[in-house]
Parts: C-alpha cells; structure tokens; sequence
C-alpha cells in the first residue's frame, strides 16, 4: 500500500507541474493537435495510404495492426472499467481539464496505448526514422496530460501497453 500511496503522489505532483505548461500560449493549441492525432484515424489512413502506394509489405502490416488493435481494445476498456480510476478533473479538488475527455476513466490512457501501438507496429514492419515515430507517440502521450485528461502515470502504462501487444502480437504473426 505505501508503493501506491508513493506512486500516486508523485503522479500528483508531475501533473502539476506539466499541466502548468499547458497554460502556455504556444503548447495549448499544439498539444490539442497532439492529442487528436492520437484519436485513431491515423490506424485507418495509413493503412489506405501503404495501399495506394502498393506497398508490399501491407499485408504484413495489416495483420499485425488488426491483431494488436483488437488486443489493445479489448485489455483497455477491460482495465479501464474494472480499476475505475478517476480522471484528474474528478480526483484533484479545484483542477480543471483543458478538454472533455471521450470516456469516464483514466487508467490507462487510451490515446497512449493506440499511439505507442501503431509506431511501434509500423517500425516493426517498415523499419525507418524509429525517433520520429516514438516522438510522435510520446508527443500524444504528453498532450493528454497537458490537457488535464490523464496523470502521467496513465499515459505511461498506455504507452507501454501499446508497445508490449504490437510486439507480442508481431511475433504471434511470425512478423518478428
């Protein structure tokens, strides 16, 4: 119980402090594009895109995205109903997010998840600029507690969700 009460704090106190730079004229608006990047169109578009361009590893990529998406879904919304952990806005007394929030709870971070999931994915089929790929992902990750909708915490076991089932999920396709 005291890792918890430890854990918790510090999650308290990190997303005091980066949900201030939210306040910031400039990270506002970038971090709202962020965090609507992450909103899943890009599992849809770029798939659509690798088609276009005839991409011959599409079919690879393909099952792997739909394997892990499936997965990933179904383990967040597990989580997220049975721990039922609070979103800031309701568990911090006097804090106000920056958006509304899509669903009820917090952990984990959905955006998080999907965005560690498909970089990860794609790296693993394509190979390519690996840091532009995981930047993305942590830029959405950020963004989410920017805005006020998650604790950095959510957004970390998201991220590491995300990334471990596109993994488990190559291999089980024989991708890895």
């Amino acid at each position: 119980m005291k890792t918890l009460s430890a854990i918790h704090r510090l999650d308290l106190q990190l997303l005091a402090r980066i949900f201030s730079q939210g306040e910031r004229r400039m990270v506002r608006p970038l971090a709202r594009a962020f965090s609507r990047s992450g909103d899943g169109y890009l599992h849809l578009l770029i798939p659509v895109l690798l088609w276009q361009l005839e991409s011959p590893l599409l079919a690879s990529f393909v099952t792997v995205l739909g394997l892990a998406l499936a997965a990933e879904r179904c383990l967040y919304w597990c989580l997220k109903n049975s721990l039922k952990r609070r979103r800031p806005q309701e568990a911090v007394p006097g804090f106000r997010s920056l958006v509304v929030a899509a669903d009820q709870f917090s952990f984990p971070s959905g955006h998080s998840s999907a965005a560690f999931l498909l970089a990860t994915t794609l790296v693993l089929i394509y190979g390519g600029p690996v840091v532009i790929m995981f930047l993305w992902a942590c830029g959405v990750a950020l963004s989410r507690v920017l805005l006020g909708v998650h604790f950095p915490g959510d957004t970390v076991a998201g991220g590491l969700m995300g990334t471990s089932i596109a993994l488990s999920c190559a291999a089980l396709a024989g991708v890895l």
